[in-house]
């Protein structure tokens, strides 16, 4: 009986939700800077978002959905910024080839750029370089993907994007009518 709750006791000291750290004000409204400034790397703010919802008290596993990762990476990034603050939001990365991205997320990629942001239920027209990589790692086609990442990509697939050409339409039902009427004038 006593080895029983022995195990019970060690069980619950393993099973302990991975949390992060307190801040003060001042890093509260820092962290939610960086999530409504919307401008800078993706994957800062990946990290800032999971840094907000782990003090909001959500755990792990619940953050790694919203988040569309993993909760072992989640766990990473909390314990980082533990141990470092927010010198763990911004990656450090080491130079080195560029990610290849096989064929299936290529095309998958592509076939997002070429389409227009209202099929997929976004409030804009068109699309910009930060606005497909955003939407990308949001749906878990990528992990990441920089702005430059996905120009080069896009570049090498023969997607660029040009400036939209725009016209005024009418809802009147005679409009084809009488458009042709006056083109042939």
């Amino acid at each position: 009986m006593l080895v029983r709750a022995a195990r019970c006791r060690q069980a619950a000291r393993v099973a302990e939700r991975v949390r992060v750290r307190e801040t003060d004000d001042d890093g509260g409204r820092r962290l939610l800077r960086i999530i409504r400034r919307g401008t800078g790397s993706v994957v800062t703010w990946r990290r800032t978002q999971m840094v907000l919802l782990s003090a909001q008290g959500m755990p792990a596993g619940k953050i790694a959905e919203v988040t569309s990762t993993s909760a072992d990476r989640v766990r990473d990034v909390l314990h980082n910024f533990n141990a470092d603050g927010f010198g763990a939001l911004c990656p450090k990365y080491k130079g080195g080839r560029p990610r290849t991205f096989p064929l299936p997320e290529r095309r998958e990629i592509k076939k997002i750029a070429k389409s227009e942001p209202a099929e997929h239920g976004l409030p804009f027209s068109t699309w910009s370089l930060a606005k497909p990589a955003d939407f990308l790692v949001a749906e878990g086609v990528v992990d990441d993907i920089s702005h430059e990442g996905l120009r080069v990509l896009l570049r090498e697939e023969g997607v660029s994007f040009q400036r939209i050409e725009t016209w005024k339409t009418s809802r009147d039902p005679d409009y084809a009518r009488k458009k042709a009427r006056l083109e042939h004038l």
